[in-house]
Order: C-alpha cells, then sequence, then structure tokens
C-alpha cells in the first residue's frame, strides 16, 4: 500500500506539471466592451479584454508594430497578457492577429509569440523563443485577394516567422493592443506587466496618424488596469502602464 501511495502521488505530480495538464487554449476575442466606472481615468472607449489604440473605419489591407516584450510579475492565481497588432475585432466578431504572450502560469512566468484568426485559438510559434525584454515586429498584410502573410519576428534573437494564410473579414479596424485573452472560455485576469513601448506603427504602409480619442483602457471587476500614454509626437506610437496611470509618451 505504501508503495501504491508514493506511485500514485508521483504519477498525479508528473500530470500536473506536464504540459499538456498545464496548458489551456488561449484565445484572442474581438473586444468586449464595458463601461468605466464613475471617476476612473479613462480614454474614449473601455474594454474588460483590450487597451491599446484602434482605428476603426474601412479598407484596412495591412497593420504592422513594433513592441517590448513585457516582464509579468507573479501573482496568486493564473494571470495573463498579450501584446499584438491585428486587423478587424474592434467593432465585428472577425480577427486576424499576431503578437506574444506574458502570463504567470502554474507558479512561473511564460512567455511565447503566435498568431491568430478566429475562431481558432492562438497557434504558439515553437521557432521564436521569446524572452523578456527582447524587441518584437510585427505584421498583418493582404498580399492578394484573400490571401495573407502574418509575420512576427524578435530582432533581439533574430528569429523570425511567416505564414501564408486566408483571410475574408470586413477590415473595418487595425490595432496595437494590450489584451487579457480569453482563458478557460473567460476573460483571464491581466497579468501585471509594469510598462511596455509600441512604436512605431503602420498602417497600410503609411504612418497611421495616432490620436488620443482612438486609445482604449481595460476595467476589470470594476478597476483600471491598463492605460495608455497619448500618442508620440509622429503619433506612430505610444506606450503602456500596467494599472489606472497614463504613463508619458515614447519620446520619439
Amino acid at each position: 500500500m505504501h508503495r501504491w501511495l508514493r506511485f500514485g502521488w508521483f504519477v498525479l505530480l508528473v500530470a500536473a506539471n506536464s504540459p499538456a495538464a498545464a496548458a489551456e487554449p488561449v484565445v484572442h476575442k474581438p473586444r468586449i466592451p464595458v463601461e468605466a466606472p464613475p471617476g476612473a481615468p479613462r480614454a474614449s472607449w473601455a474594454s474588460s479584454n483590450w487597451s491599446g489604440y484602434a482605428l476603426s473605419g474601412s479598407g484596412f489591407t495591412s497593420a504592422s508594430g513594433s513592441w517590448i516584450v513585457q516582464a509579468v510579475q507573479p501573482s496568486k492565481g493564473q494571470s495573463y497578457s498579450s501584446q499584438w497588432v491585428g486587423i478587424d475585432g474592434f467593432n465585428n466578431n472577425s480577427l486576424i492577429q499576431t503578437g506574444t504572450e506574458s502570463d504567470f502560469v502554474n507558479g512561473a512566468a511564460r512567455y511565447d509569440a503566435w498568431w491568430e484568426i478566429l475562431p481558432a485559438a492562438e497557434t504558439v510559434i515553437p521557432g521564436i523563443s521569446v524572452h523578456p525584454g527582447d524587441h518584437m515586429t510585427a505584421s498583418v498584410a493582404r498580399v492578394s485577394g484573400d490571401s495573407w502573410s502574418i509575420t512576427i519576428a524578435d530582432t533581439t534573437t533574430l528569429q523570425s516567422f511567416t505564414t501564408m494564410q486566408t483571410y475574408t473579414g470586413p477590415l473595418t479596424s487595425a490595432e496595437w493592443i494590450e489584451e487579457a485573452p480569453i482563458v478557460g472560455g473567460r476573460v483571464a485576469t491581466l497579468a501585471n506587466y509594469g510598462t511596455t513601448t509600441f512604436d512605431p506603427g503602420t498602417v497600410n504602409g503609411g504612418n497611421p496618424g495616432l490620436t488620443a480619442s482612438e486609445s482604449g483602457v481595460m476595467i476589470q471587476r470594476s478597476r483600471q488596469v491598463s492605460t495608455p500614454s497619448t500618442p508620440d509626437t509622429d503619433t506612430d506610437g505610444f506606450n503602456m502602464l500596467y494599472g489606472s496611470t497614463a504613463p508619458a509618451p515614447p519620446s520619439t
């Protein structure tokens, strides 16, 4: 009996710490609008899963962005944060995107790169080893018809990935987003990511001309948990800060 118990505990421990047991599907959903609590500092829109900048309109056929991978802080439970560039999802249920994940899961920080086209969950990119502080560049772009390229590169480690995919969304928005993804069917608790910079970004091959009216904050459990800065002086970048205080914009 003693040997069986030891063996049984061993099996349970292996199962609990195996990648298959630890992993839950991570999905990057369209924006979920919410009302900001009274008196909360806010931008022009608020969401339970998105914060950052979104352009809305029509005819968005490419978007690119650069950012610094965040170092997440430990949390009591599981917490997640995603940084990405994409098209659609701000005011519709379509979305094509690529980005990085900075999570705290099962007592440890976890980082990776991924791409996604809804309704599928994210596809993790094993060929890119992501570390806090790495500089990333990424883009989604229509090549012809419904054929799109998705590219992401870690310019610190000189690793990159490109895939060609079919996408048929309405092309009504372009985004640079800090997100709390959907895990286990629910919006995850946002990880304490500290601060990061999205800069520079492009849309349809040119300067996005960001304005403060296109920025949004994240609200979870009646608290503002993620806040963007105003755009930088050349209107193609911004800073993000965990919490309700707006950071200063990038210097260029």
